[in-house]
């Protein structure tokens, strides 16, 4: 899937030290990519909107 022209906005709790986030890219329908903001040309995982909601969630849980 080519990424080159997606728009990619960062998480909401990036802070402005560039600390660790997350950048969004929707790709397609239901279709998320992210990526580390700091590696912004490292590896992209594509998942549904409900997979990342599940893995957000379950990020919260564990804390």
């Amino acid at each position: 899937m080519d990424l080159r022209n997606v728009k990619w906005r960062k998480s909401s709790y990036t802070g402005s030290n560039g600390g660790n986030c997350v950048e969004l890219a929707e790709v397609a329908g239901s279709v998320v990519a992210v990526r580390d903001s700091k590696d912004p040309d490292g590896p992209v995982l594509l998942l549904t909107r409900t997979a990342l909601r599940t893995a957000v969630q379950t990020v919260r849980d564990a804390h």
